[in-house]
């Protein structure tokens, strides 16, 4: 069974920087991908970051496209998430993900995502 435990989250001023950590205990492949995923209050869930873990290619929202960036380490895990130049609409609850399978059509689905973790919180303020 794979469980995900994020850390990292916090509060920062707009402009601000902070680094999410998604580790792992269990079984994570090198074939799966890895995702971050944010929801707000009253929002639905979006799915910000992806990386596929093997060739390490990495997909973004447009939302942060530019100020996110998804990295893995060199043993697969843990997964990061840096965050530049944050702004009060990046406040959320950040979800780490993975999707147990290689086989994945739209990374930044949710519904791809097999494995969960808790979650982060991250407040920005202006």
């Amino acid at each position: 069974q794979v469980q995900l435990v994020e850390s990292g989250g916090g509060s920062v001023q707009a402009g601000g920087s902070l680094r999410l950590s998604c580790a792992a205990s269990g079984y994570i492949s090198s074939s799966y991908y890895m995702g971050w995923f944010r929801q707000a209050p009253g929002k639905q869930r979006e799915g910000i970051a992806s990386i596929y873990i093997s060739s390490g290619d990495t997909y973004y929202a447009d939302s942060v496209k530019g100020r996110f960036t998804i990295s893995r380490d060199n043993t697969n895990m843990p997964v990061y998430l840096q965050m530049n130049s944050l702004e009060p609409e990046d406040t959320a609850m950040y979800y780490c993900a993975s999707t147990g399978s290689r086989f994945v059509r739209r990374v930044l689905r949710g519904d791809e995502y097999k494995y969960w973790g808790q979650g982060t919180q991250v407040t920005v303020s202006s």
